[in-house]
């Protein structure tokens, strides 16, 4: 009982939920810090605009791929080993990264470090989850850790952004490398372990069918700018991909010990959640990587000047993630996922009338819009999902849950970044002043950074050319990003819609006191309704605590 425990047990309960929020953390924050680091990977790596999308997407479409044989890997062997083995694995690869020569040996770097995070997020939550067996307890530390992760994603580029200010490119991820040796440390000091010792095998053969199936499909998003979207390849690749993951659900469903457990998407607040999540993070992550472009190449802001003017994002994120909480415990889930979704993609179209001089200000309250109803999103809907699973498969839980802020993230990159490279190449062709040399051509094609690089090594007698040139790179990806971020705001407001029509929302607990609103409710109506994580979190007072025979738990 909360009443019983001693100064000294809260005490290091919390010094647990801090070295394992810091661990998540530090991946989190690798999903977004590279993005302030793709205008110098164009000027000193020649990188191209499919180079940089690779760049992004190598390490989340690893870590998804790989999150869900990592989290069963984990309730298998030992959360805390498995964590521990992730972050010597993130670690290496991010030192591996900082040195890289070309495009092709940076997206290499990134998807070891991808493998790395699968490892080490579901290990993070799955712990906490058996640290905090107290309901009430563990959706405070949730929701903790949710504005954690919140926070790691929108404060990237602020880090990224002041290290590109003080040394190179590869610092932002070189300085990964001893910050994970650090909380390596804290974590084998303080943190105890936990595991399933009746963890079934790890289902490699689905491991393989969804890599190779989001990888597809992600791979022909990707390129269909490069090989025309109607093109045999383009849609060969995406039709191969669908495919293989309509396979790979089919395999699952007939396995005993699947990787996937596809019946829990018949739980409906299991399935609402998680789609609300995967469609938070797709517009988070495609907005992020054009965000971050549009202030350094089109209003002339340095690295950190850049991660500076991102902050608004961070700071509403993490306010909105604990205020989320708070809210779902009085209104219920329904109304604060459909409206932070609702938040969130107004939010992007409002964003998407910015122009070379939008005054600042105006962007601030535009980035709190949107991160506010980002954060709002992610600590009722992870309760939720954590909420459908039992203790015992805390890893796997977790591991879908995370599962879905990745793919979501990394298709949000694909098919936003894609959607802007095809509307930037239309409009470029179309505006590209006569008289410019073929390498020119070809390089502004690449990307709005390739065509700036490219202007400003034209001779200097050619200065008219060269503002030509610049003026018709800044209105084209002015045009691609008003197109690209209103494809992103209507999948946000397409999700509220969702959220609104299938997320439960204030529902009885069986066994619990009945509310005093329930009362004149159709019987009909409430049979459809399933427990909020909140209310889980305090009413409910089954599974507090692990069964000693399914999940040990080792100092």
């Amino acid at each position: 009982m909360e009443s019983s425990k001693t100064p000294r047990q809260a005490s290091r309960k919390g010094l647990i939920l801090f070295a394992l929020c810091l661990a998540a953390l530090i991946i989190n924050i690798d999903v977004t810090i590279v993005n302030v680091t793709l205008p110098s990977l164009v000027r000193e790596l020649d990188a191209t605009t499919t180079d940089l999308q690779w760049v992004v997407d190598a390490y989340t479409l690893v870590f998804a791929a790989l999150i869900l044989a990592a989290g069963s890997l984990s309730d298998r062997l030992g959360r805390k080993e498995v964590l521990l083995v992730g972050l010597g694995v993130f670690g290496a690869a991010s030192l591996a990264g900082a040195f890289g020569q070309n495009p092709g040996q940076l997206i290499a770097a990134r998807a070891v470090m991808g493998l790395g995070a699968a490892a080490i997020f579901p290990s993070t939550l799955s712990l906490i989850a058996n640290v905090f067996t107290d309901r009430s307890e563990r959706a405070k530390a949730i929701g903790l850790w949710g504005a954690t992760t919140g926070v790691g994603v929108a404060a990237g580029p602020i880090i990224g952004g002041w290290l590109l200010g003080q040394f190179w490119w590869g610092s932002v991820f070189l300085f990964m490398a001893p910050v994970a040796v650090v909380i390596a440390a804290v974590i084998a000091s303080v943190v105890p372990t936990s595991r399933d010792p009746a963890a079934p095998p790890i289902d490699w053969r689905g491991v393989v069918l969804s890599s190779a199936g989001m990888a597809a499909l992600v791979l022909g998003i990707i390129q269909g700018p490069n090989w025309g979207w109607g093109s045999g390849a383009t849609l060969a690749t995406i039709a191969g991909g669908l495919a293989i993951l309509a396979i790979f659900v089919n395999v699952e469903r007939g396995m005993d010990h699947p990787m996937l457990d596809v019946s829990l998407f018949r739980n409906l607040r299991f399935t609402a959640a998680s789609g609300s999540i995967t469609i938070g993070f797709f517009t988070l992550a495609g907005f992020t990587f054009l965000i971050t472009q549009y202030f350094q190449f089109i209003r002339g802001y340095s690295a950190f000047e850049t991660g500076l003017r991102i902050l608004p994002v961070a700071m509403s994120i993490a306010v909105a993630a604990v205020v989320g909480t708070r809210l779902a415990v009085k209104i219920g889930n329904k109304a604060v996922v459909a409206t932070g979704l609702a938040m969130f993609g107004l939010a992007l179209w409002w964003i998407s009338t910015v122009s070379a001089s939008s005054p600042y200000i105006v962007l601030v309250g535009q980035m709190i819009m949107g991160g506010g109803g980002l954060g709002l999103i992610t600590a009722p809907a992870t309760e939720a999902i954590m909420g459908a699973v039992s203790l015992e498969k805390a890893g796997v839980g977790s591991a879908v849950n995370d599962a879905t802020r990745l793919f979501g993230a990394a298709l949000g990159v694909a098919v936003i970044g894609s959607i802007a490279s095809s509307l930037y190449r239309s409009q470029l062709g179309a505006d590209l002043p006569p008289g410019l040399p073929q390498d020119a051509i070809e390089a502004a094609r690449s990307s709005v950074g390739g065509a700036l690089v490219a202007a400003q090594s034209l001779p200097q007698a050619d200065s008219g050319l060269a503002n030509s040139l610049s003026a018709a790179a800044t209105g084209a990806f002015l045009h691609s990003l008003e197109g690209s971020l209103r494809v992103a705001g209507s999948v946000a407001l397409a999700g509220a819609v969702l959220a609104a029509a299938f997320l439960p929302s204030r529902p009885r607990v069986p066994g619990a006191p009945k509310p005093v609103e329930d009362e004149p409710q159709p019987a009909a109506r409430r049979r459809r309704w399933m427990p909020t994580p909140a209310r889980v979190a305090v009413l409910t007072p089954q599974r507090t605590t692990a069964s000693p025979s399914s999940d040990k738990v080792k100092a």
